[in-house]
């Protein structure tokens, strides 16, 4: 990682990893699952000195979006999701919110294709539909500094629940090993919850 600085914060109730990755050389910020607590967000980025210009979803699910709007407030900058998440953004039963007691919902402002890249913060972004845990999930490769962003897909040992509404198991398991396991063996996984990995790791000892 040679440009990109990543501070992971973790928020919310259901312990949700949000990223903060900076580009040492410019100070531009992506934000990748504002969770919740968005005040703890702000006085981090404060603490980094750096200029958000973006944030990055890898799914609509309430406990990765819980600060999504404060944080869009707070920088006017533009939100970022799969084009095929639409609908798990923008509606309580499939976002899960309803089943907390504190339905909400979420609008993106820019809606990626599946292999578009991305100019983000000095880096260039691969955006990857990888359906599964939800119809609309997205993994973010960044080649440069050999980092994903694996959203609720792949997890360290494990991988994402599919019994939410538009999960599928076999969806999950072709974006896996179509999508991510051709990726580099050093690449890092970054995921939403729990601790960060490697392909090469998963490849080897995932049990899914």
């Amino acid at each position: 990682m040679d440009k990109l600085r990543i501070e992971t914060m973790v928020l919310g109730p259901i312990m949700t990893n949000c990223y903060l990755a900076m580009n040492k050389e410019t100070k531009e910020l992506l934000i990748v699952d504002p969770a919740a607590e968005a005040g703890r967000i702000v006085q981090k980025v404060s603490e980094m000195g750096a200029k958000p210009v973006a944030v990055l979803l890898t799914h609509g699910h309430f406990d990765h979006i819980g600060a999504v709007d404060a944080v869009r407030e707070q920088y006017h900058i533009p939100v970022c999701a799969l084009d095929e998440e639409r609908q798990v953004l923008e509606r309580t039963p499939l976002n899960l919110s309803a089943m907390q007691g504190n339905a909400f919902t979420v609008k993106a402002d820019r809606f990626f294709r599946d292999g578009e890249t991305a100019e983000l913060a000095g880096f260039s972004a691969r955006v990857m539909h990888t359906p599964g845990h939800t119809a609309g999930g997205a993994c973010y490769y960044i080649e440069s500094e050999q980092v994903l962003f694996s959203g609720d897909t792949l997890f360290c040992g494990s991988v994402g629940r599919t019994d939410f509404p538009t999960g599928s198991m076999s969806m999950l398991h072709n974006s896996i090993h179509e999508k991510l396991f051709v990726l580099p063996d050093e690449t890092v996984v970054l995921p939403g919850h729990d601790d960060p990995s490697t392909i090469g790791y998963e490849k080897q000892y995932n049990p899914y």
